[in-house]
């Protein structure tokens, strides 16, 4: 078996796992937010941010959610990690911007976060200070989901199938799952633009 069928393979079995409650469990929650007039943070580090950064546009142009990624703005990111530290870059973040309990976080992670072997601590204290606040907290995670998956009102984990590929699966389902969501009938308000094309 060649590299690329090993790794397709991988992805196909990895298809076959994901929890398809788990899915819906986010889209609900996510409906829920827009119709309460809640506002959508998309949080991520990484090759998670630049998933983030996508996510917000799909879901402000086809579902019309007012979403916002913090990593969109890299000399407010980098100021705060500068000044502040890394840590707390996104719950500082999202004080400013008055984080409310009709919001929502969705988390776009590879593990998660996990304050015990000190990854992406900044992740863990944005839920928690989420959860402070009554915001409802989703995620898009791989591994074991660490933090997001254990403080989340609704999270899809990416099955891990092999340990050696962790990051580019969990980082590729994170993009098939969040295009999932914005085509999901609860969610998509807007046509895209191919498939209105006649």
């Amino acid at each position: 078996m060649t590299f690329t069928e090993q790794f397709l393979a991988e992805a196909t079995e990895i298809l076959k796992q994901i929890d398809v409650s788990a899915v819906e469990r986010v889209a609900a929650k996510l409906a829920e937010c827009r119709a309460r007039g809640g506002r959508l943070f998309i949080l991520g580090v990484g090759g998670s941010a630049a998933n983030a950064s996508h996510a917000v546009n799909d879901f402000r142009k086809i579902c019309g959610f007012e979403a916002y990624a913090p990593t969109d703005n890299v000399s407010e990111l980098t100021a705060r990690t500068n000044d502040e530290g890394w840590a707390g870059v996104f719950d500082s973040w999202l004080r400013v911007s008055r984080l409310r309990e009709q919001d929502a976080l969705l988390v776009f992670s590879v593990g998660g976060g996990n304050l015990e072997n000190n990854v992406s601590p900044n992740l863990v204290a944005a839920v928690r200070y989420a959860k402070t606040v009554g915001a409802t907290v989703t995620g898009i995670v791989g591994r074991d989901g660490g933090y997001t998956a254990q403080a989340a009102d609704a999270c899809v984990i990416v099955p891990t199938v092999n340990t050696k590929h962790v990051t580019p699966h969990a980082e590729a389902f994170q993009a098939v799952i969040w295009h999932l969501l914005v085509t999901h009938p609860s969610l998509k308000q807007s046509e895209t633009k191919w498939e209105s094309v006649k």
